[in-house]
């Protein structure tokens, strides 16, 4: 017999156990919409990136968009950057060599030459100087 005891535990039970999987699934469909940041080693930047291949493919060379900000969300503006890459559980470096090849304005940078050649972990270097501070950003990337 199931008392009305029984039926506000089921229920309390049934919504907890509900609410993570909605809290879950508003956090996914919130960073969909923004793309990922990463704060450099020391926390001067923050680094952002759009790709020009969504999603990015194996052996495709591309290129990126490269946003970088200050800590206080200011553009770094006419800094020089730096990109390298590889697996670290392969021990090799990436078969491209991607280099920033001009300055959008707004703290974005266009990189190109990446690419990809096989699936795993791969970690993305991007290194930054804007004349005062030099700092670096790993981003790691599972393709």
């Amino acid at each position: 017999m199931v008392t009305r005891l029984h039926e506000f535990l089921i229920a309390t039970l049934l919504f907890s156990l509900a609410t993570p999987a909605i809290t879950i699934a508003d956090e996914h469909r919130d960073s969909a919409e923004r793309p990922a940041k990463w704060l450099s080693e020391s926390g001067a930047y923050t680094v952002s990136f759009t790709s020009s291949v969504q999603p990015i493919e194996i052996n495709r060379i591309h290129e990126w968009i490269v946003h970088i900000e200050t800590e206080e969300g200011d553009p770094v503006e006419n800094a020089e950057i730096t990109i390298e890459g590889g697996m670290p559980a392969h021990n090799h470096g990436m078969p491209t060599a991607p280099r920033v090849t001009e300055y959008l304005g707004d703290g974005d940078y266009r990189a190109k030459g990446l690419r990809f050649h096989m699936q795993g972990e791969w970690q993305i270097t991007i290194g930054i100087d804007d004349g005062s501070v030099s700092d670096s950003v790993i981003i790691n990337l599972q393709l």
